[in-house]
């Protein structure tokens, strides 16, 4: 018999993924009481060790602020960063089960966050009299155990809106025409059509020629039906298999929720049938008769999980626009930012070998993503973060990616724990301007990046005081630490100018200076109970865990990153006797928070650093202290 608990919090988060685990993770640390629903025996969604998708977002393609105009460091901070940082350095070996370890040691550690793995949100029951939920109900059949979660907020970071549907929220589905929204890109009439599943694969190269044995069901293929997708990655010495093909792209013109068993059986066919032609077709003979030959390389792994693209979007109090994400339009109520291309695919994917796999739309620069596209129109208390978020299909091929979801995440995570807190509905908070600037404080505290905001908490006393540094480059004073921004901009002042200041928004010593300090000064004592530093991770590079050697060997991968300040010290004093309050070796995340046992009463702080990860002068691009 099914045992039914009665489960409350103040934030329910249904789906565990890219968007979904800091959604959580960044309510529950706002202090919101907050339970997660993952249908999945492991979490990470797409980037789970079931699929394997890299995760990417803003910085994956283009440049940004091109031209003469402000170019920006791309790549997300805050809790995605955070996750990529660990994995980087507790994951060298680049194991999927180890990035699965991660996420579920993050969520397990959370105090305020109960974890429900194996566990699907339903069925909805709604408020009498009123549009908003009352409670779900989630099922986990490995135990025959029934939850009734009764919350104040309710997150669907499903990808396929489960939870939203059940609810009975509006939602699109297929590609817009030209006149829904008059975008330039949409097609000149509307259909059904999503873009397609992918099942990504992984090989190895052997000693010795390893045998492929097809089964008698998959697809087959030749050069020509797979001359525009390249099905062999560039190597030093020759080309390389160990990490599948995103474009073994298939059920676009399907239901991708409805069809998926039937997707899976395909995309298993046409991935086995790729790999055949690879191993058993022309271009499988003998290492080096053919440039794409693969006789020595062997299936280390398949999924049977299709990784999706698309399916519902739900419709929000502002529905994002192809334009909004071309001309950065300012969002007072912005809560993440994207600026991955506009990636359109053909839905049909490997069936029409004569079109290329996809097209991107490169953007000029960064855009916001405001709170209003993650909040339900027609239902109060729902709210959305990840790919199921309200855009247009042409806007969504941007704002899908994982990164960019994750950053959505911890947007979305964040009000609805503060707005929680205030007895505010997911539905009004936009309507108070207070509680929106207090969201996006709390996310710039937590190292987001907004475009445009800079930190202007008024418990920050760090702009009371003169600050001056044992070096500094005329690139990066000491002052930089208070900028309120937490990123570079270079470039000359262009059509971005009045949303960012161009700088490197951090404090640099000078080089071969060891130890190197900056120091606060304030003209009476301060009552002093915490600081808050963000360093320097390199955000210009790419960092995600991947499968393909050549991608990795472009990232700093299984060390910290060079940049970072890896030992560092924090003293204080009143009369010139410096007194260590904290020491911290071996660091290699960028935002640290300490704070102090007990309160300290102090007129002078320094931030002394004996040792990077790797450069020869130490970056800090804040410090906050409380």
């Amino acid at each position: 018999m099914t045992t039914t608990h009665q489960l409350n919090c103040d934030v329910l988060v249904a789906g565990g993924g890219a968007a979904g685990v800091p959604c959580a993770l960044a309510a529950a640390r706002c202090g919101a009481k907050v339970i997660l629903c993952h249908d999945r025996p492991v979490l990470g969604g797409n980037a789970s060790s079931e699929i394997r998708m890299h995760i990417v977002g803003a910085n994956g393609t283009g440049r940004f602020d091109r031209g003469k105009e402000l170019q920006t460091e791309a790549r997300e901070g805050g809790i995605i960063e955070e996750i990529r940082l660990e994995n980087c350095v507790r994951n060298p070996q680049r194991s999927a089960s180890m990035f699965d370890l991660i996420l579920y040691d993050k969520v397990r550690s959370e105090p305020n966050l109960t974890l429900l793995l194996n566990t699907s949100v339903n069925e909805v029951q709604m408020q009498q009299g009123v549009n908003k939920i009352g409670h779900v109900i989630a099922e986990r059949p490995s135990t025959e155990d029934r939850f009734r979660i009764d919350a104040t907020t309710f997150i669907d970071c499903t990808g396929d809106g489960r939870l939203a549907f059940e609810a009975g929220a509006e939602f699109m589905r297929g590609r817009e025409g030209k006149d829904a929204f008059n975008e330039p890109l949409a097609r000149e009439q509307a259909d059904s059509h999503q873009l397609g599943s992918t099942i990504l694969i992984t090989a190895r190269r052997h000693d010795r020629p390893m045998p492929f044995v097809a089964p008698n069901w998959v697809r087959s293929f030749t050069k020509e039906d797979l001359r525009l997708r390249l099905y062999a990655c560039p190597g030093e010495e020759e080309p390389t298999h160990e990490y599948g093909y995103w474009w073994a792209e298939w059920g676009g013109t399907l239901d991708t929720i409805k069809d998926n068993e039937t997707i899976r059986d395909e995309l298993l066919a046409v991935t086995l049938g790729i790999w055949n032609h690879i191993k058993n077709g022309p271009a499988g003979t003998a290492a080096g008769e053919d440039p794409f030959s693969a006789s020595h390389w062997a299936l280390e792994w398949i999924g049977f999980v299709p990784g999706k693209r698309e399916s519902r979007r739900f419709i929000g109090q502002h529905v994002l626009t192809q334009q909004d994400l071309q001309t950065s339009r300012r969002f007072d109520d912005a809560i993440a930012y994207g600026g991955w291309s506009m990636d359109l695919h053909p839905p049909e994917g490997v069936d029409v070998p004569d079109e290329e796999p996809c097209v991107q739309h490169a953007l000029p620069r960064l855009y916001d993503i405001p709170l209003r596209s993650c909040v339900a129109r027609d239902v109060r208390n729902l709210m959305f973060a990840g790919r199921n978020i309200s855009a247009t299909h042409v806007a969504f091929s941007s704002t899908r990616v994982m990164a960019t979801c994750a950053a959505i995440g911890q947007g979305v995570g964040t009000a609805a724990a503060l707005a929680s807190a205030e007895s505010v509905s997911a539905a009004d908070i936009v309507t108070d301007q207070q509680l929106v600037n207090r969201i996006q404080q709390r996310l710039l505290s937590d190292d987001s990046f907004l475009i445009g905001k800079v930190n202007d908490c008024s418990d920050d006393i760090t702009r009371l005081a003169t600050i001056t540094a044992s070096s500094e480059q005329a690139e990066g004073p000491a002052v930089n630490v208070i900028s309120g921004q937490t990123r570079s901009v270079h470039g000359e002042s262009g059509v971005a100018a009045d949303r960012t200041v161009a700088s490197s928004h951090r404090w640099m010593s000078v080089c071969d200076e060891f130890p190197a300090w900056i120091q606060f000064d304030w003209q009476t004592p301060q009552r002093i109970h915490s600081i808050q530093l963000i360093f320097d991770t390199g955000l210009h590079r790419h960092l995600t865990l991947t499968h393909h050697d050549g991608y990795n060997s472009k990232m700093q991968w299984g060390t910290p990153q060079s940049e970072t300040v890896r030992d560092y010290s924090i003293q204080c004093t009143n009369d010139g006797n410096w007194q260590d309050l904290i020491t911290v070796t071996d660091n290699y995340q960028r935002r640290r928070q300490h704070t102090f046992p007990g309160v300290v009463h102090t007129k002078s702080l320094r931030v002394t650093v004996t040792a990077t990860n790797g450069i020869d002068h130490v970056r800090v691009m804040e410090v906050r202290v409380y």
